[in-house]
């Protein structure tokens, strides 16, 4: 029996890349899934592999952006599963741009699908929590704002900077309610760095120098596994904190 036997996990962005790695990492450990993203087909064909695990799992169409959206995954969510025990706040559009390059539109739909969607998620799966005596919420943000250099990550680091300031403020407002919150800054081979190591693979080489460990992440074994780490039992005392998963790249202070 898995460490999650019995949980229920909403996971947005889990058609594909590292979302879909933490709910495989996810299933395998018991949970049931609901995989919230997008574009319809990959979140079937990932319920489908989740389903050959031996887990539950259910695809819900989200758009981040949308509040009504938002309102309907949680709510078929609980009425599929029961309730949500586990909340992963993954899905979010944005990436290196210069400061003079970047639209008003493209700065606020970063925070459209960044820390306003993880507000709206967190706030809406807050009543279902409590109501089954706890539950454990999962932001993933980025190493970004203590890069070496900040040239080009500007936006995109104060998107993830307030996803992590809202992780705070959840973990210290619900903990009396057992609801235990805490991010994650993954280097992990999503579809987006696989597709720039292939166009840009001197720089991707580079890259991968600076990781102590000699790698980037691989999506379910090492920030899946490590996502159902957090929301277990077994890390029932740690709240509010932001976990690097980047083999030792970022220096955190």
């Amino acid at each position: 029996m898995g460490r999650l036997q019995g949980k229920i996990a909403l996971i947005t962005g889990a058609g594909q890349g590292v979302g879909q790695g933490i709910a495989f990492a996810l299933a395998k450990e018991g949970a049931a899934i609901a995989v919230a993203g997008r574009t319809e087909d990959k979140l079937i064909a990932t319920c489908e592999q989740i389903k050959g695990f031996g887990a539950h799992a259910v695809p819900i169409r989200c758009d981040v952006t949308s509040a009504d959206d938002i309102t309907h995954a949680v709510a078929h969510t609980v009425e599929t599963f029961g309730g949500v025990d586990i909340l992963v706040n993954n899905a979010n559009d944005g990436g290196p741009m210069r400061l003079l390059d970047a639209t008003d539109e493209y700065f606020q739909k970063g925070f459209d699908t960044g820390p306003m969607a993880t507000l709206r998620l967190m706030r809406a799966c807050y009543p279902h929590m409590a109501a089954r005596g706890g539950g454990a919420i999962v932001n993933l943000v980025s190493s970004a704002a203590v890069r070496w250099d900040a040239a080009n990550y500007g936006i995109y680091a104060a998107v993830k900077e307030a996803m992590r300031s809202l992780t705070r403020a959840a973990a210290s407002e619900w903990g009396r309610d057992n609801i235990r919150v805490n991010a994650v800054a993954p280097h992990a081979l999503s579809p987006g760095l696989k597709w720039w190591t292939e166009k840009h693979p001197e720089e991707a080489a580079e890259f991968v120098k600076t990781i102590p460990l000699g790698r980037v992440g691989e999506c379910e074994e090492d920030i899946g596994r490590a996502v159902a780490f957090l929301v277990s039992a077994d890390a029932g005392y740690l709240t509010g904190a932001t976990i690097p998963l980047d083999g030792g790249q970022a220096r955190w202070c």
